[in-house]
């Protein structure tokens, strides 16, 4: 293996233990954070089974965003579900055999990399162009947006422009994976740079606003039932101090 793939190894191999090991760490904390009041976001369901669907419904079509800014819900809603394409695309890289779905869904994959960078695109000209969005956006706004550009850009570069050893690269993954050093890197300069790009989002990623993609799933405002009047909402962290009180 080469110094270039010893030097990558060593960087993906870090960055991955610091994006799981950041994401369990706020997970468990967002798991953890009290609710002491009923604060469900009206209309709301009145049934757990509702409450799923209702999260579910965010989560997939962006309910609420939609009924805000139609506009900006579909930009946000091409970047998203482009990128959720693409993600799952790449999962030949990771797997071999490649699973049946992913063979199939490699065309729209590969497609979903234009609605990934328009819908960026068109989320960066509103923090540029609305002025009060341009008010309240900070410098790592643009430098996330930045780099979620330069990997979806990088990455369609090497599928329409100039192609990688893909064999060689699914090889090197692979490797890593199974912590088989014997494969090398293709040495490939947009090859290098969008896996760079990626390491730097997957490191940074359990300390930016990217969290709101797990963190939705712990919001009160979706995912408490509207049942205040047939029971008492009581956090577990309150029971004490209530009983307490009580005698």
């Amino acid at each position: 293996m080469s110094f270039l793939s010893i030097l990558y190894a060593i960087l993906f191999y870090a960055a991955t233990i610091l994006l799981v090991a950041g994401l369990g760490r706020k997970i468990a904390q967002y798991a953890r954070t009290p609710a002491p009041l009923k604060i469900p976001t009206m209309p709301a369901p009145t049934t757990q089974t509702g409450v799923v669907l209702r999260v579910a419904t965010e989560v997939v079509f962006f309910r609420q965003l939609f009924k805000s800014n139609k506009w900006i819900w579909l930009f946000g809603w091409m970047f998203h579900m482009g990128l959720f394409l693409v993600l799952a695309r790449h999962l030949r890289y990771f797997t071999e055999p490649v699973w049946a779905w992913v063979v199939l869904i490699q065309p729209f994959g590969k497609y979903a990399a234009f609605a990934m960078v328009a819908g960026l695109a068109g989320l960066w000209g509103r923090r540029i162009l609305v002025e009060r969005i341009r008010y309240i956006s900070a410098p790592s706004d643009h430098l996330m947006l930045a780099l979620l550009l330069g990997i979806g850009l990088s990455g369609m570069s090497m599928t329409f422009v100039s192609h990688v050893d893909i064999v060689g690269l699914k090889a090197f993954l692979l490797g890593l994976m199974r912590f088989d050093w014997s494969h090398s890197l293709p040495s490939d300069a947009l090859l290098l740079i969008h896996l760079l790009l990626v390491a730097i989002l997957m490191i940074i990623f359990p300390i930016s606003k990217l969290l709101h993609a797990p963190g939705v799933f712990f919001s009160p405002t979706l995912n408490q039932v509207d049942n205040a009047r047939e029971k008492r909402h009581l956090a577990p962290w309150a029971a004490g101090l209530d009983a307490d009180r009580a005698e």
